[in-house]
């Protein structure tokens, strides 16, 4: 990839609006990569760092000027499973590492690069071209559902428990120790270990306090993390799923809807005085001083990292450290074993990855009257995720959200990608202090705002417009892209598509049958034959009444796939085994090519014409290239 004239043009034609737009979305972008990282378990700095080295490899190599890249959570979520079990893995090793998925994770990311950039070499970024319409309108449907849901979860905060700590909630699993008569017993000897009094447990042997019982949990005293589930009569080991969380409410409530009105306000009115100013922009600044002026008590970008709910993590402090390359990848050990085990979950990733860049592209092509290059885009999200993994970051995708406020701020060429993410790294490294201070609501509003205008509201409007089919696909890909991820929805949205435009092509088959002076029945062919209309093709034949010489004329018809073929070759077969001469007019090249290489008998069958069409089978285009002179017929 070189930087050519296009190249820099992006860069200069509109600075003041790329920087300005670049901006705005680092400051949307912060919650929503973090929050992405406490949904993958991992520390802030590795979602954040990602981001950064994603979004400016993205931003400068990338085949779509204008599309933010980062640490997107639809990948995200893909290794939470695999950091979990990496983390188990790590604990079995003959010296135990702690962390161990980070680990996994970073190995899991580069081969999730390395898929994305064969990907683009191989030229798979066109396969984009595929994907109907409806399935578009699905996917930024569903994805701006998704987006809105998540928003939501911003309004709810962190319950704390005794030790004034986020309360994880914890699965019961396996049955560790009976409880009976205020006691704590070995389950084989049923000797007593514990003994409860109140809320605390006693060690028997040695008298000291090793457990607090609160909230049908036991906590270790030393650790203050739950160890236990209590419930029915035992003591039962368990799975963490996360924080619990409860709804805001009073004062903290009201605070927090009235901010996020007032941006909301903002964005949408500052357009109607003057567009030289960057609403989302203005509004985050005006929010923000007013909540700080003001004195009210709103949880801001600062409170949010701090009481993430991950382990270890001390705000920005850690954000702003080095990290230690040195022993980055010392841990990880080099086998097969290891790629058996991040294998599956890289090319996962790549995929959804590779989806959502795609079709975000897509997007961008549309609200821009534009065109980018898929191919080109595939091979530097492949490379910014090798080079993020490499360095300790995690992986990433063009971001859908933060994509739509950089288009609608104003934000057309590289540069704007460019600025997100120095913008991303100075918040990172020195303007913590100022950055801690921006309300979560504002940031809400921006989301909120940008959700309005993603959503294909016209999609309401030509339901009843379009053909059921689409209706329906539009639907389906919007439903699963809320419940379970873009990459289902979209392989679902396209094959509903894909079968949906066969079965009605398959009914587009027909049969006009004549009757000529020598008494030859001709059956003129219209309508495509393929795999899905072979079977009504069969039924317009009635083989043991039709007279000695019969003729199929294929002119009106299209030969489509090697099934379609098949047909042909048993249609004649039947025919001859009746005693029939039968005659095949108006095949294509290919298709006599085909029959000839069938079968030498197929030189009587086929009568040659100079109309006779052109066209190639579906099955295999570029196969048949030598004129039939140069066959062995």
């Amino acid at each position: 990839m070189k930087f050519g004239k296009n190249t820099l043009k992006n860069f200069t034609q509109n600075p003041k609006n790329d920087i300005l737009a670049g901006v705005t979305v680092s400051l949307a972008m912060i919650p929503e990569v973090v929050a992405f990282a406490f949904v993958a378990q991992i520390s802030p700095i590795v979602a954040l760092f990602g981001a950064f080295i994603i979004g400016i490899v993205s931003a400068l190599f990338g085949g779509r000027p204008g599309l933010i890249s980062g640490a997107a959570g639809a990948v995200a979520v893909i290794f939470v499973h695999m950091i979990q079990e990496g983390h188990a893995k790590g604990l079995l090793f003959d010296t135990p590492v702690d962390n161990m998925g980070y680990f996994y994770l970073l190995a899991a990311v580069v081969l999730m690069g390395l898929i994305q950039i064969l990907a683009g070499v191989f030229k798979l970024g066109k396969f984009v071209r595929l994907i109907p319409h409806p399935v578009m309108l699905g996917f930024v449907n569903g994805l701006a559902i998704v987006i809105f849901l998540a928003q939501l979860g911003m309004f709810k905060e962190n319950t704390k428990d005794i030790f004034g700590q986020n309360m994880r909630k914890t699965e019961s699993k396996e049955l560790v120790y009976n409880v009976s008569d205020n006691s704590v017993r070995d389950l084989i000897s049923d000797t007593k270990i514990f003994s409860i009094n109140e809320d605390t447990v006693t060690n028997i042997s040695t008298g000291e306090r090793v457990f607090i019982i609160a909230d049908n949990q036991v906590y270790d005293i030393d650790t203050k993390q739950v160890v236990f589930n209590i419930k029915d009569n035992g003591f039962y080991s368990v799975r963490d799923n996360g924080v619990v969380k409860s709804t805001m409410e009073g004062e903290k409530l009201y605070i927090m809807i009235g901010l996020v009105l007032l941006t909301m306000f903002i964005i949408w009115g500052l357009p109607k005085l003057t567009k030289k100013m960057p609403a989302a922009l203005t509004a985050i600044l005006i929010v923000t001083l007013i909540s700080i002026f003001g004195g009210l008590h709103s949880i801001n970008v600062g409170d949010f990292i701090r009481d993430g709910g991950g382990a270890g993590l001390n705000g920005f402090d850690e954000l702003s450290s080095k990290l230690n390359l040195s022993e980055l990848w010392s841990h990880l050990p080099f086998n097969l074993d290891t790629l058996k085990f991040i294998a599956p979950y890289a090319f996962l990733a790549a995929s959804v990855g590779l989806i959502e860049t795609l079709m975000t592209m897509n997007l961008v092509d549309e609200l821009t009257d534009s065109r980018g290059n898929g191919n080109r885009e595939c091979v530097a999200q492949g490379a910014g995720n090798m080079v993020s993994g490499i360095l300790g970051g995690t992986g990433g995708c063009g971001m859908i959200g933060q994509t739509v406020i950089n288009i609608n701020a104003g934000g057309r060429g590289r540069l704007s990608g460019v600025m997100m993410a120095i913008t991303l790294l100075t918040f990172i490294l020195f303007a913590d202090k100022y950055i801690e201070q921006v309300p979560i609501a504002a940031l809400v509003g921006v989301m909120f705002m940008m959700v309005i205008d993603t959503f294909a509201w016209s999609s309401f409007r030509i339901m009843k417009k379009i053909p059921v089919s689409d209706a329906v696909v539009l639907v389906i890909v919007s439903v699963v892209t809320v419940f379970f991820d873009l990459a289902i929805a979209v392989f679902v949205g396209v094959i509903i598509s894909a079968l949906s435009f066969a079965w009605e092509n398959a009914k587009k088959i027909r049969a006009r049958k004549r009757i000529q002076k020598d008494g030859t029945k001709t059956y003129e062919i219209w309508g495509p034959l393929f795999f899905g209309s072979i079977t009504a093709f069969n039924e317009k034949f009635d083989i043991k009444n039709d007279p000695d010489i019969v003729e199929i004329d294929f002119v009106e018809a299209r030969i489509s796939d090697h099934s379609a073929i098949e047909a042909i070759f048993i249609i004649v077969e039947k025919y001859q085994a009746e005693g029939k001469t039968i005659k095949l007019k108006h095949l294509s090249e290919d298709c006599k090519v085909l029959l000839y290489k069938a079968s030498p008998k197929f030189k009587d069958v086929i009568v040659e014409a100079i109309d006779d069409p052109r066209y190639h089978l579906a099955a295999d285009p570029e196969r048949f290239t030598k004129p039939l002179s140069e066959y062995n017929v």
